[in-house]
């Protein structure tokens, strides 16, 4: 039973501008796989390589990473695999985590019939909900303040806000009024740094956010100053969660080495960023081995992926709001039976 493969690259348009610290993002570019085996070309597993301009370490420009997807399907036509084997392609593209996730899914896809079940487990016959964090885009402050609004009227418990946009200080203000309408064991925030702050203001800045019951910051520094973030973390008054800075480790021991140097508060993973699935568990296990809680986000994937990143968290038994919140992004998405209901990410009806 040799696989095929193919591609297509697909565009998907936000349905409004989203503002991030790479600038303001208006549409999305995504590379589909599409595996059959000879015998049995109907049934079709799909993957999603979705990439993050400034970001994944794997792109540089889109032609070529098509060429580097392109690659990966001649490869695999002109190969010999098959289910049994297809994973021995899988180190070559440690450092192409995109395209490993998009692969990995796939094969996951085709290996269950082809229907979107990757994982049989509890969330995907329909009866575990899993908790996710509202995401706050990037604005001006009243753009903010509505995105704000809009999240609690949809009954979200835990909120996440880009920080580093505007001016700090009204950047705490907005927090400072949000906390002083609900307490900490109502609403948990969380604020994504993005490498906005320096290394002379950073501590101070954390001894800040930390006065308004703060759940965590991701990445307060640039990534790539392990000694620097190590000091953070080990001064800070507000818990750090690592995120940009696992981008480019690929290894075990490499791994090893930044948690152990670093020995943050938290990480947050990203399959199309951090190793693919893969990848991803190897993390979770080398962090749970030294007590350090993560959790999962994606990485603006349109439903293919969202649904494969879910799939994959709902193995594992963690409480942790997660960042699964993007299905909603695109004028034009892929059909999905996913749907987020008063905070919570879960299955309309079982898959």
């Amino acid at each position: 039973m040799k696989i095929e493969i193919r591609f297509e690259k697909k565009t998907f348009h936000f349905k409004q501008p989203s503002g991030t610290s790479r600038g303001v993002l208006t549409e999305k570019h995504a590379w589909f796989l599409y595996l059959n085996t000879s015998d049995s070309p109907t049934i079709i597993g799909i993957g999603e390589c979705s990439i993050i301009p400034g970001l994944s370490a794997d792109f540089k420009d889109i032609h070529s990473y098509q060429e580097k997807v392109n690659h990966l399907c001649i490869s695999i036509n002109q190969g010999n695999y098959t289910l049994e084997n297809i994973s021995e392609i899988f180190p070559s593209l440690l450092a192409s985590p995109s395209i490993l996730f998009g692969l990995e899914v796939a094969i996951l896809d085709l290996k269950n019939g082809g229907k979107g079940i990757l994982f049989d487990t509890e969330f995907t016959r329909g009866n575990r909900k899993i908790p996710i964090n509202g995401l706050i885009w990037m604005g001006s402050e009243s753009f903010m303040q509505e995105q704000i609004e809009s999240k609690l009227k949809e009954g979200f418990t835990c909120i996440k806000m880009k920080i580093g946009a505007i001016d700090f200080e009204k950047e705490y203000e907005i927090l400072a009024a949000l906390r002083a309408r609900y307490s900490a064991d109502v609403l948990t925030l969380r604020v994504d740094a993005n490498g906005a702050f320096s290394h002379t203001e950073v501590l101070g800045r954390l001894a800040q956010l930390a006065e308004l019951k703060l759940h965590s910051i991701e990445q307060p520094i640039k990534a790539g100053n392990w000694k620097e973030m190590a000091n953070i973390c080990a001064k800070t008054a507000l818990p750090i969660a690592l995120d940009e800075e696992l981008i480019g480790i690929e290894t075990r021991e490499q791994k090893i080495e930044l948690l152990d140097a670093i020995q943050p508060q938290y990480i947050i993973l990203k399959p199309s960023l951090h190793g693919g699935l893969m990848g991803c568990a190897e993390w979770i296990s080398l962090a749970e081995e030294r007590k350090i809680p993560w959790w999962i986000t994606s990485a603006l994937e349109s439903n293919v992926g969202l649904n494969a990143i879910a799939q994959f968290i709902s193995q594992f038994d963690t409480k942790l709001h997660q960042g699964l919140g993007t299905g909603g992004l695109y004028v034009e998405n892929t059909p999905t039976n996913l749907q987020v209901r008063n905070g919570y990410l879960e299955i309309s009806k079982a898959l």
